[in-house]
């Protein structure tokens, strides 16, 4: 590919947008990388106003998205980019949606806490859910480096978690449909903490979306929807 660099141009102007797009990138997903690790917290620990501040905090990731979409659309607009320039502004609209959508989850795992400390009960004995949310905010932690780096191997690493984290999910869902069926007065707090374990899983989904886009920003090659033996062949080849 075209190696992506910000001081290629001859209108440093040009440069600066792009360099403002990166920055803003990452801005975006450190904030959404904290949301979904207060989530977590705030579920594990019953800390209510720790999840009242993940609910908050989804409408700044709102605002940002909708600005760093408004930056892509003028250079988009302005420069007409091509080659590497081009993947590089498509990857940072995809990976703005998927950031969206992981603080849209992560505010939906502080509303379950919500309801689960109304009903004073906890996800205590759930130790799948607290598994899962440490292998989900290392994939959110891992792809967002993977992205800042541009390192397709890494990202590549992000979408072989995601395998992983999807055959725990399947495995803590049937433990708690089973615990549903054994103690029906168990049903309202397992269904709680069966929401919050799907959003959990989602955000590993938009966890690797993003690597799928550093893989297509620098391999140029569309991974989406492809089986992952495949992704390991474009990645390791050249």
């Amino acid at each position: 590919m075209d190696k992506l660099q910000f001081d290629k141009h001859t209108s440093a102007q040009y440069n600066a947008e792009l360099e403002e797009a990166r920055k803003n990138l990452m801005q975006m997903g450190g904030l959404v990388e904290q949301q979904v690790d207060d989530a977590v917290r705030a579920l594990m620990e019953m800390d209510t106003s720790l999840a009242q501040r993940v609910i908050e905090t989804d409408t700044t990731v709102n605002e940002m998205e909708l600005d760093i979409d408004e930056e892509c659309t003028r250079i988009l607009a302005r420069r007409h980019p091509a080659a590497s320039d081009l993947r590089f502004i498509i990857a940072v609209s995809r990976a703005v949606t998927d950031l969206e959508r992981m603080g849209d989850e992560a505010a939906k795992v502080a509303r379950h806490t919500l309801e689960l400390a109304d009903t004073g009960s906890g996800p205590q004995g759930y130790v799948e859910l607290r598994h899962i949310g440490v292998e989900v905010r290392h994939m959110v932690q891992h792809s967002l480096d993977a992205f800042a780096r541009l390192d397709a191997d890494s990202a590549l690493d992000v979408m072989q978690q995601d395998k992983s984290v999807d055959l725990e999910y399947g495995t803590a869902i049937r433990s708690l449909i089973t615990t549903m069926m054994e103690d029906p007065r168990s049903i309202s707090r397992a269904l709680n903490v069966m929401w919050s374990l799907r959003s959990l899983e989602r955000i590993g989904d938009h966890a690797r979306n993003i690597a799928e886009s550093v893989i297509y920003l620098v391999k140029g090659k569309d991974v989406r929807h492809k089986k992952l033996e495949h992704v390991e062949a474009q990645v390791k080849r050249d």
